[in-house]
């Protein structure tokens, strides 16, 4: 399966949502799940992972998915190489076992166009990276994902799970 997390931040705690779904194409995900954390981390400028990190590992542990591939909402590496981001510190504590594709919704300073995937009519991209896997499988599979608009429909669902909690 490939799994979509995201993690949404109410006024306390944090909700982590899961998508799974077998193809990039596919317009529904097969299994959903939604793990609830009453403690988080404070946010901390530049160490956005030790906030968010913890949420995906628990729900990794309490659902007991076995993903062949995991997306975030976010950037694997922050200059598309080797400044990690919350996608690296995932794939690291996943022991570099399964591969991580970040796709992230704003541009970030040393990101170039290699990254950049633009979807459906939008004339603003997406911006894919990616460990574990190579840039251009990953940013082919974010270009494939179905729906008509720039944010596929699996992670729009998966961010709508979290937000509904």
């Amino acid at each position: 399966m490939i799994v979509a997390l995201d993690v949404h931040y109410p006024d306390a705690g944090a909700v982590v949502g899961a998508v799974a779904f077998e193809a990039w194409d596919d317009a529904r995900a097969a299994w959903s799940f939604v793990h609830r954390r009453a403690e988080v981390a404070p946010y901390e400028p530049g160490a956005f992972y030790k906030r968010e990190l913890p949420c995906l590992l628990g729900l990794l542990q309490e659902s007991g998915v076995q993903p062949r591939c995991l997306v975030v909402d976010g950037y694997v590496d922050l200059d598309g190489a080797s400044r990690p981001g919350l996608g690296r510190h995932l794939f690291d504590a996943l022991g570099g076992r399964v591969p991580v594709v970040g796709v992230a919704k704003s541009a970030f300073v040393g990101i170039g166009e290699e990254c950049a995937v633009l979807r459906g009519d939008s004339q603003r991209p997406l911006f894919v990276t990616c460990a574990g896997i190579d840039l251009a499988t990953a940013r082919a599979d974010v270009a494939r994902m179905h729906g008509a608009h720039r944010i596929p429909t699996l992670l729009a669902a998966v961010d709508g799970l979290c937000r509904r909690g």
